[in-house]
């Protein structure tokens, strides 16, 4: 029986969901023990819950809860670390302060204090996003863009920050903690088609967030329509970063608005755009139910293109079989491995980081598992303030072991593809960990 066969059979189990066509039932961190399930686990899980949720985002959808946690399988479940808060995510000593606030019965206050001063740890804008990355129209600042790359211009509108449910190890966790001097959003559609029409090397936009499929339709045809108009015929490439396949696939099924959804897309993609869906898979479980099977059949349907991209995560995802199952079933499905990533040095790096030689034997040892269509992915790459710096390989060269390194995309377009080396590390987890082989004072971008 196909798996979209089985979809429309299990419809019934899936009503409640179906007729909630409007908005989703999200928890936050003050609604964690109305979960069912955490009200079954002990006091003090609980509370350590508490005490990480009060300093890093947390929001879960009803979803997540019914069909991605395996129930039976706490804490160890791969879903459940990726959306529920952990107490390795903080330091010793910042977690036993945090849960001895809550379990002293502080107030509301004091808790937000402990948890900013928490907070400022975390560097919550890496590889210079705000200091780096903003650019600038008539010598004004435009604070919801980024333009870091030549070809590419990041979007942040301000409709889609949030997410139907919070990634524990997400890199924009500082979008989500309610600090405007932290957030990079906007809803400045003018200014962003008038950089766009300025800017004729540009051939892509990247809407992000947030998420901005957790927008209503109604305000991404704002943003995206316009780039039918004469004048932004360079723009040929509109990506949407999502994980709303993983997390609430009924925004492409049977939300109110998901066949208007549909219609744009196809609408520029008719008009001659590519909509490329950026989706974020962490394993291989989160593409595995019917809603999330009819989803990506209706996105393609509709004629955009769905690529894949996801770092590697401790405790979650590193292990190359499920990284092989991942973009095997991918690949089934008709998604594009785009990119394996390196967990960015943000937020609760400590507890979610890899290694990078390690990072490479998984890369390696997945690869090697699948057949030549799903060796599209790229990686491991790091998302550095640079640019971004693929591990090619391990070698020995002049008797020297070394990480063999070359950037995939630069702030420089002159270093695209261009090799380098590091010494080789096995402790190292970031590019700024790596020092150069060969006795070379700096690596030839620190120029």
């Amino acid at each position: 029986m196909s798996k979209i066969l089985q979809f429309y059979r299990q419809r019934e189990k899936y009503q409640d969901l179906f007729n909630e066509t409007q908005r989703f039932k999200a928890y936050g961190e003050r609604q964690l023990d109305n979960i069912a399930q955490i009200q079954r686990l002990p006091e003090e899980q609980r509370l350590a819950m508490h005490a990480v949720a009060s300093v890093l985002p947390f929001r879960v959808n009803q979803y997540v809860i019914d069909e991605l946690i395996d129930w039976t399988n706490i804490p160890e479940d791969p879903i459940f670390q990726l959306t529920f808060p952990q107490p390795g995510m903080l330091e010793e000593e910042d977690f036993a302060r945090m849960e001895q606030l809550l379990r002293s019965g502080a107030d509301r206050t004091a808790v937000k204090q402990a948890a900013s001063e928490i907070r400022k740890k975390f560097n919550p804008h890496p590889a210079g996003q705000k200091s780096l990355n903003v650019p600038t129209f008539d010598n004004e600042p435009l604070p919801g863009m980024q333009h870091k790359y030549r070809e590419t211009v990041l979007f942040f509108p301000s409709q889609g920050q949030t997410c139907h449910t919070y990634c524990s190890f997400c890199f924009r966790w500082a979008q989500f903690i309610g600090d405007k001097d932290l957030r990079i959003s906007s809803n400045g559609s003018a200014q962003l088609h008038q950089y766009l029409k300025s800017h004729k090397t540009i051939s892509d936009l990247l809407i992000t967030g947030g998420d901005p499929m957790v927008m209503k339709t109604k305000y991404l045809e704002q943003y995206l329509l316009p780039l039918l108009d004469r004048g932004f015929e360079h723009i040929q490439n509109i990506r949407i970063g999502t994980k709303a396949i993983s997390f609430w696939p009924q925004r492409f099924v049977s939300d109110g608005d998901s066949e208007s959804l549909l219609d744009l897309i196809e609408r520029m993609v008719k008009a001659g755009k590519h909509i490329a869906i950026m989706t974020h898979f962490n394993h291989w479980r989160e593409m595995e139910t019917p809603l999330a099977v009819e989803a990506i059949r209706r996105l393609r349907s509709a004629g955009a293109t769905l690529r894949s991209q996801s770092p590697v995560i401790r405790n979650i995802n590193d292990d190359p079989n499920v990284w092989a199952k991942m973009w095997r079933m991918q690949t089934r499905l008709g998604i594009v491995p785009y990119y394996m990533f390196v967990e960015r040095d943000t937020g609760a790096k400590h507890y979610f980081e890899v290694p990078l030689a390690r990072v490479y034997r998984i890369f390696r040892e997945a690869v090697k598992q699948v057949s030549g269509l799903s060796r599209t992915v790229r990686g491991p790459s790091m998302s550095a303030t640079p640019g971004k710096v693929e591990i090619q390989g391990v070698g020995e060269i002049r008797g020297e072991k070394v990480f063999v390194l070359r950037f995939l995309q630069g702030r420089n377009p002159d270093w695209v593809q261009r090799p380098f080396f590091a010494r080789y590390d096995e402790q190292a987890t970031w590019l700024t960990d790596l020092k150069p082989a060969f006795g070379e004072e700096r690596f030839f971008f620190e120029n």
